[in-house]
């Protein structure tokens, strides 16, 4: 289970070291690719398999389902955690996201997701004020609280 957030920074080689709480669910293997908002998601290697078992699953005359496959398998790279509990970001990925050196490291309980800091905080602000509305459409769904 991940929760909560971090600033981290990545190295010159590209590695971001995650969180401590967060690398015992990460051991077996880890999948990092592009997300939605503009982050990145990591996911441990059996929720990511569970996913995409999900998406295959789906009907290929679907196009959203070929364009979120598209988008979700083209852009994964399949990692480990080093001894120190980094990861490799590739550039593409580090590109696509607009990470440089500092990340805002955050725990979405079954993925992470890696973002820069000016924009985690446009969407962590929004989200804030949106709370409200954001409950009510959540309430409409079942997930009240």
């Amino acid at each position: 289970m991940f929760l909560g957030q971090f600033r981290h920074t990545i190295d010159e080689k590209g590695r971001l070291t995650l969180p401590a709480k967060f690398r015992p669910d990460l051991e077996a293997g880890l999948v990092v690719t592009l997300g939605l908002d503009g982050c990145l998601y990591v996911f441990p290697r059996a929720k990511f398999i569970d996913l995409a078992a999900r998406i295959e699953a789906q009907p290929l005359t679907n196009t959203a389902v070929r364009s979120f496959g598209r988008q979700l398998f083209t852009n994964a790279d399949d990692s480990q955690l080093d001894r120190q509990g980094r990861i490799l970001l590739p550039a593409y990925l580090r590109d696509e996201a607009h990470l440089a050196e500092e990340v805002i490291v955050t725990g979405m309980f079954s993925r992470i997701e890696l973002w820069n800091p000016a924009l985690w905080e446009q969407v962590r602000s929004r989200t804030v004020q949106r709370s409200a509305e954001i409950a009510e459409q959540l309430s409409a769904l079942g997930l009240g609280i």
